[in-house]
């Protein structure tokens, strides 16, 4: 059976474009007493993004914290907070949530949407297809390119037990607003984890046993964007970056990412540590299974002068280390994808814990 997956509704490209938000969700507003949602990155909270943002009386504006990585019992309680506002209102439910910010506030984003139709906790969720109802209406406005979250079908959210996404069909945006003007002033080494997190898409997929002629044009279209932005000066970097990004995340749509993003959700349960520099940390040490790519990537690494964190799991305690194996083996596509079908017998928990002691 060929997967038949679900792709963003609607997309509006381009510099300034930010400015159509209003109108887009007029369309969507139900009533008088319609209210839209925003979860905002709180970096903006005191900017010129607080008066740019189209509020109408009785909307709800949340200025959230992504100091931490997205937790499930973060994602409660700003579902509560909603469901609060919502009360005595005509609707049940708001007329849209909208995202506005980078990867975390998008995941973040798209699971409120999800858990106000969906009872029970994030938690719950916590895996493929698990959701049933589909969520309220939801858009995202990135202001950091690479994730691939305006695009994704997952959530990637830590909760008690694990870190993993909430993947499914609905967890979809219905709109997202690629304005490059958004993420014109992201800083380094921020934009570069973030970025980095795209190109690691794009070589996990490209040698991926996954690989199909779809994730192919994607990735490589993703790919190239990555290396003229990373080691070249190219003009309009954030247009490229921005479409690199969308790239990147629908070449995984149709595929899936390896043995980088697997290890990096195991150092960012127990360590705490933010998924692009995760990501980062443990790509450096991949050179058996990714050659080229590790090599361009310290390229990229020393071109912008960028310095990883170092002996991050020096002293940790055995059960730590072992529940980071344990995080990262739950990922089995994300393995089976990387060394095929028969993955179990080449990545064993020690060679995992090999890795883990490297980085």
């Amino acid at each position: 059976m060929f997967r038949n997956f679900k792709m963003v509704s609607k997309v509006v490209f381009g510099r300034g474009c930010f400015s159509q938000l209003g109108d887009i969700l007029q369309e969507k507003r139900q009533g008088s007493e319609s209210v839209m949602v925003f979860l905002a990155d709180d970096v903006f909270k005191n900017g010129k993004l607080n008066n740019r943002l189209p509020l109408k009386t009785g909307d709800l504006i949340i200025w959230v914290n992504v100091d931490d990585e997205p937790k499930t019992v973060y994602v409660d309680k700003l579902t509560t907070q909603v469901k609060k506002h919502m009360v005595g209102k005509q609707d049940r439910h708001p007329s849209g949530v909208i995202g506005i910010g980078g990867g975390s506030t998008m995941d973040l984003a798209k699971a409120v949407s999800l858990m106000l139709t969906n009872q029970g906790s994030a938690a719950d969720y916590q895996g493929w297809d698990l959701i049933k109802k589909p969520a309220v209406y939801h858009a995202a406005v990135p202001t950091l390119s690479g994730t691939g979250a305006e695009v994704s079908r997952t959530t990637v959210l830590t909760g008690p037990q694990k870190k993993l996404g909430i993947n499914s069909d609905h967890t979809v945006f219905d709109q997202i607003v690629l304005d490059p003007e958004m993420i014109a002033n992201a800083p380094n080494p921020q934009r570069f984890y973030t970025g980095m997190d795209c190109y690691i898409h794009c070589v996990e997929s490209l040698e991926g046993t996954y690989l199909n002629s779809f994730s192919q044009a994607y990735g490589e279209k993703a790919m190239d964007l990555c290396r003229e932005v990373f080691l070249t000066d190219p003009e309009e970097a954030d247009d490229k970056l921005m479409m690199a990004s969308y790239c990147g995340g629908m070449s995984i749509a149709y595929s899936q990412v390896g043995i980088c993003h697997a290890l990096s959700y195991g150092l960012s349960f127990v360590l705490g540590l933010h998924h692009g520099i995760g990501n980062c940390v443990a790509f450096d040490y991949l050179e058996d299974y990714y050659p080229e790519g590790v090599r361009e990537f310290r390229q990229m690494m020393a071109r912008l002068g960028i310095d990883l964190p170092r002996n991050l799991t020096a002293g940790i305690t055995d059960a730590q280390m072992e529940k980071m194996v344990d995080v990262a083996l739950v990922l089995e596509p994300l393995w089976e994808n990387a060394l095929g079908k028969d993955w179990k017998t080449i990545m064993t928990r020690e060679k995992i814990r090999d890795l883990y002691l490297k980085m």
